[in-house]
């Protein structure tokens, strides 16, 4: 068999393959997506850097686009349609001498969701569009006894 018949016998094949693998995926039904994990009807979503509606997570970036902020080890003894309360831990990067050779810091948190508003990707869902964190004992350097920011929508 010469070259030529071995290149369009292979690409051949692996055509036929590919048209069998679409086939049966666009033949497959679409994936519902699934709710947020504990999430209750009609109670608001914590949106995350990846545009992820979360309910009750057990941590969360708040710096989306380099991570130096975070909260950890949530518990939240409070999540329903007007607010949401956790304690946990703020990690938060001192950038000394500058940020990709800082050091993470952890300061006791208490952290508040508010404002729960319909969200512009997924109308049908609420989502918490305030978040405030209170350190009760330490905080990091700049940082007020009470730090409020607005949630990306």
């Amino acid at each position: 068999m010469g070259t030529h018949s071995v290149r369009t016998a292979v690409t051949l094949g692996i055509a036929g393959l590919l048209t069998a693998g679409l086939g049966t995926a666009s033949a497959a039904p679409a994936p519902t997506a699934a709710p947020p994990a504990q999430q209750q009807p009609g109670q608001p979503v914590l949106v995350d850097c990846f545009w992820k509606a979360k309910a009750r997570p057990d941590a969360f970036i708040l710096a989306c686009g380099d991570g130096n902020s975070r909260l950890s080890s949530l518990r939240w003894s409070q999540w329903d349609d007007r607010a949401a309360v956790a304690k946990g831990t703020s990690l938060v990067n001192d950038c000394r001498p500058y940020c990709a050779a800082g050091r993470f810091r952890s300061y006791p948190v208490v952290v508040r969701l508010e404002k729960p508003e319909p969200w512009k990707k997924n109308p049908q869902v609420r989502h918490y569009t305030q978040i405030s964190l209170y350190f009760p004992d330490g905080r990091p350097s700049g940082y007020g006894h009470q730090v409020s920011y607005s949630l990306w929508n």
